[in-house]
C-alpha cells in the first residue's frame, strides 16, 4: 500500500516511518507551530457548535456501529521526526483528546498512552503546558471535567482567556457527554476504529512555501462548506457515482445558477452570497420533502445539519435516494429553461403586477419568486402562499415536456386564485396542517387542469367551486374568458368574481369603471339602494366599506362566514345597471335622490343616516357594532379599529354629530356629556340623565310608524332640543354652535 492510501489512527502513527526521499524517518511528535491559529471546534458560537456536534456523532459512530476514514492530514516531518501539521490541526487535536479520555476512562497503562506526551501546541506557551499537564492528569469522573481540570492547582486561572484552551475544555466536556457510556473504547480506537490519511508535503513534491500558502486558509469552515461536506459524505455512503455527480453539479451547473443572482441589489443585503442562496433553497426543498410526506417542519430544527440528518441520512438508504433525486430534480429543472436565458426571464412570461393578458397577477416587485426565495426563505420571510405558488411553478418547470406552455398559464391562474382566496387554510398550525393536502391539489391542477374533489381539506371550499363553475363556463362560452381574466385581476376581487357571478360577467368595465370613483360615493349609492352590510360571525360586529382603506371592500366582496353576502352583490349588481360607466357626479345623483325620497316621503331608516352624515361611515377597517340588530336597528356603534371596540375608537354616531367634542370614551362613546346632564340613546329616544345621579331627568321620543322606522329625523330633533332646554347651560349651546 504506498504512503498516500494508507490510513493511520492517532495511536500507531506515531510508530510509522516515512519515506521523504533519501530516508525514512520515523514519526516522534506533532507539534502545532506558532503561525497555526487556536484550536477552534471547542468555541461557543452557534454555527461552531452545530460542526462539533456533527463531527462527535460521525467519531461516536465510528467506535459503535462502523469504523470510518476521515480525509487527508498534510504535514512537514523534519529531521527530528516532529510533524507540524498543515491542514488537519482541529481533527487531530480533537483525536488528541478523545485519546485522553478513553486512556483516563477505561483507566489503561501508561505504557500504552505514552505517546500522547508527543502532542504539543506551540502557538503559546500556556497552550503548550496545558497538553503536558492534561495527559498526567487522572480526572475522577464525578462532574464535568473542565470543572475538575480548573480547580486543579497547576491550572492558573489566566488560562481560561487562552482561546485554544478555553475550546479544549468545551470539547472535553462534549466527550465526556458523548462517549462516556461507551464501553471498552480504548480498545476500539486500538482498533483503528477512526483513522485518516496522511501524506507529508515533500511526498507531494512540494517546498516548505506551501505551508504559509496552506496557512492562509486557516479560517473556520463557513456554514455552507460544513453543509456541502456533510451533505456530500452521506451520499457517498449511499453511493460513490451518485456523490460524484450531485457534486459535479454543485460546483459547476448550480453554481452558475444561482451566481446569476449575485448581481441584483436586494437593498442593503448585498453582501448575501451564493452560498446563502444554496442553503435557502435547499431548506425549500426539505420543507416540501416534509410536506409530501404529510408532516410539518413546525417545532423541527431548521438547521442544514439536521436537515441532512433528517431526509438525506445513509441510514435510511430508501428515502434518502428517493429524497436525493428530489433535490436534484428541483435544482435541474431551473437549469437551462428552453427560450429563457434566464429564470426571472421565464417568470416574467407568464406573471405581472397588473392585468395583462396572459399572465396572473402577483405583488408588484416580487414577480421574481425564484429568487424571492433564494433571498428570502427561512431568514426574511417567506410565506406559505408564496411557498404553494413556488411548487406550482417547480412542478411545471419538471414536467414542461408534457404539459403546454398555454395550459401551463391557465392551471396556474387557478393555482393563484385559490392562493389569494385561502388565506385562513394556507397555515400551518400545530394540529392545523393543511399544507400536504393543498400541495397535492395544486399538483392534480398543474398536470391536469382539473380540480380533484377527492382530496380533503386543502383551499377554501368557495373558491375551489368557484373555479370549477368558471372552467365549465369557459368551456361553454369560450369568448368570456377575457372579461372573466380582466375581472379576476381587479384589485378589490383578486381571484374571487362571485360577488359579480357569471351570469354579470358582462359587468366587468362597469366595475372598473366604479371603482375609479371616490369610495365614499361608491358606499353611500350603495347604502342608498339598500343596506349591503355583512354580520360576522360573532353576530355583533358588522362589515361595511371604506372610504380609504381597500380590505374593507375586499372583505365585502369575498365569500366567507358573514351573513348577507348575497345581499351585498345583489345591492352592487343593481348600482351596476344603473349606469355603463360611472363617475362622482353620477353616484351623488343617486345619493341625493335617496335622501330626498327619504325627506319627501318622512321616512328615515337607520341607512338615511349612514348616507346622509359622514360621521355614521366607520373609517378604516369599515366595521360597526350593534349587539341586537333585530330588536334595536338604530344603535349601531361606528368603531374605528379592525376587531374589539375601544374607547379611543369607538362611538354612538348621533351623538356625534350633535357635538363632536363631547362623547365619553368611558363608556365607547354611547354617552354625550354636558354641564349638569348626559344624554344617552334608546332605539326609539334620547334619555337625558343626570350626571350625580344617573336618574332619567327627560326622555326625547323618535316618532316612528308601524314598522319601526324614524319619521323624522332625530339628530335634528335633539339639536333643536338641546337649544330649548333649560337643562342645558349656556356653555353647553356654545359648545355645540361652534364644533
Amino acid at each position: 500500500m504506498s504512503i498516500s492510501t494508507a490510513p493511520y489512527s492517532f495511536g500507531d502513527i506515531f510508530d510509522t516511518s516515512f519515506n521523504l526521499g533519501q530516508e525514512f524517518i520515523q514519526l516522534r511528535k506533532i507539534v502545532i507551530p506558532i503561525i497555526q491559529r487556536d484550536y477552534a471546534q471547542g468555541r461557543l458560537d452557534p454555527d461552531v457548535a452545530r460542526v462539533r456536534t456533527r463531527f462527535l456523532n460521525s467519531l461516536y459512530e465510528a467506535v459503535t456501529e462502523r469504523p470510518i476514514t476521515l480525509d487527508f492530514v498534510y504535514g512537514d516531518i523534519d529531521q527530528e521526526g516532529t510533524m507540524t501539521p498543515l491542514d488537519g490541526q482541529q481533527r487531530l487535536t480533537t483525536l488528541f483528546l478523545l485519546y485522553w479520555f478513553a486512556a483516563k476512562k477505561d483507566n489503561i497503562a501508561e505504557t500504552e498512552w505514552k505517546f500522547l506526551r508527543n502532542f504539543s501546541y506551540e502557538t503559546r506557551y500556556s497552550a503548550r503546558f496545558f497538553c503536558k499537564q492534561l495527559v498526567d492528569f487522572t480526572p475522577s469522573f464525578e462532574g464535568l471535567l473542565s470543572k475538575e481540570i480548573v480547580n486543579q492547582y497547576w491550572f492558573p486561572l489566566g488560562w481560561k482567556r487562552d482561546p485554544t484552551i478555553s475550546s479544549m475544555l468545551v470539547m472535553v466536556d462534549a466527550i465526556q457527554e458523548r462517549f462516556s457510556k461507551v464501553k471498552d473504547l480504548w480498545n476500539k480506537l486500538s482498533d483503528k476504529a477512526i483513522t485518516f490519511y496522511f501524506l507529508p508535503i515533500k511526498d507531494m513534491g512540494l517546498t516548505d512555501e506551501l505551508y504559509i500558502n496552506m496557512n492562509s486558509r486557516g479560517k473556520p469552515l463557513t456554514r455552507f462548506e460544513n453543509f456541502k461536506a456533510e451533505l456530500e459524505r452521506e451520499i457517498r455512503l449511499l453511493d460513490e457515482d451518485i456523490a460524484r455527480r450531485i457534486v459535479a453539479k454543485f460546483d459547476r451547473k448550480w453554481t452558475d445558477l444561482l451566481w446569476s443572482y449575485q448581481s441584483v441589489n436586494w437593498d442593503l443585503r448585498n453582501s448575501d452570497t451564493v452560498d446563502d442562496k444554496f442553503l435557502r433553497y435547499f431548506k425549500f426543498i426539505c420543507d416540501i420533502i416534509c410536506y409530501k410526506r404529510g408532516e410539518s417542519p413546525l417545532g423541527k430544527s431548521s438547521d442544514e445539519l439536521a436537515l441532512i440528518e433528517r431526509y438525506f441520512s445513509h441510514k435510511n438508504a430508501e428515502d434518502a435516494r428517493k429524497n436525493i433525486n428530489f433535490l436534484e430534480d428541483y435544482f435541474d429543472c431551473w437549469c437551462e429553461i428552453e427560450g429563457y436565458e434566464t429564470p426571472k426571464d421565464f417568470l416574467q412570461s407568464f406573471m405581472a403586477s397588473k392585468h395583462e393578458m396572459g399572465k396572473i397577477v402577483v405583488d408588484a416587485g416580487r414577480i421574481d419568486i425564484f429568487g424571492d426565495c433564494l433571498l428570502s426563505y427561512s431568514e426574511y420571510g417567506f410565506p406559505l402562499s408564496r411557498v404553494v405558488l413556488l411548487y406550482a411553478i417547480t412542478t411545471y418547470l419538471q414536467k414542461r415536456k408534457e404539459i403546454a406552455k398555454d395550459d401551463f398559464i391557465r392551471r396556474i391562474r387557478i393555482v393563484n386564485n385559490l392562493i389569494k382566496n385561502s388565506e385562513f387554510e394556507i397555515t400551518v398550525r400545530v394540529g392545523r396542517n393543511r399544507i400536504p393536502a393543498i400541495l397535492e391539489q395544486v399538483e392534480f391542477i398543474i398536470q391536469t387542469g382539473q380540480i380533484d374533489n377527492g382530496i380533503e381539506n386543502s383551499f377554501n371550499m368557495h373558491q375551489l367551486t368557484e373555479e370549477q363553475e368558471k372552467l365549465a363556463h369557459l368551456d361553454k362560452s369560450p369568448e368570456d374568458e377575457a372579461k372573466v381574466f380582466r375581472l379576476e385581476d381587479h384589485p378589490k376581487l383578486y381571484g374571487q368574481i362571485s360577488i359579480l357571478g357569471l351570469e354579470n360577467i358582462d359587468y366587468c368595465e362597469r366595475f372598473y369603471s366604479l371603482f375609479n370613483c371616490d369610495w365614499d360615493k361608491i358606499d353611500c349609492a350603495m347604502m342608498s339602494i339598500g343596506d349591503y352590510g355583512q354580520q360576522e360571525r360573532n353576530g355583533w360586529r358588522f362589515q361595511y366599506a371604506s372610504s380609504s382603506v381597500s380590505s374593507a371592500w375586499e372583505e365585502l366582496f369575498h365569500r366567507s362566514a358573514n351573513l348577507g353576502f348575497e345581499k351585498t352583490k345583489e345591492i352592487l349588481v343593481e348600482l351596476l345597471g344603473r349606469y355603463e360607466s360611472f363617475s362622482n357626479n353620477k353616484l351623488q345623483i343617486i345619493i341625493d335622490e335617496f335622501i330626498a325620497e327619504c325627506k319627501n316621503f318622512s321616512l328615515f331608516p337607520w341607512r338615511y343616516y349612514y348616507v346622509k352624515y359622514s360621521d355614521f361611515r366607520p373609517g378604516r377597517y369599515g366595521k360597526m357594532s350593534n349587539n341586537n340588530k333585530e330588536k334595536e336597528p338604530y344603535l349601531f356603534l361606528v368603531m374605528q379599529t379592525k376587531s374589539m371596540r375601544s374607547q379611543s375608537g369607538t362611538y354612538m354616531p348621533y351623538l356625534k354629530k350633535v357635538n363632536q367634542t363631547c362623547p365619553s370614551k368611558e363608556d365607547l362613546g354611547q354617552s354625550l356629556w354636558y354641564t349638569k346632564v348626559h344624554v344617552v340613546c334608546a332605539n326609539n329616544a334620547f334619555l337625558v340623565k343626570s350626571n350625580e345621579d344617573e336618574k332619567t331627568l327627560e326622555k326625547i321620543e323618535i316618532s316612528q310608524n308601524s314598522d319601526g322606522v324614524d319619521v323624522e329625523d332625530r339628530i335634528l330633533k335633539l339639536i333643536q332640543y338641546i337649544k330649548i332646554s333649560k337643562l342645558f347651560s349656556l356653555f353647553d349651546l356654545y359648545l355645540m354652535e361652534t364644533q
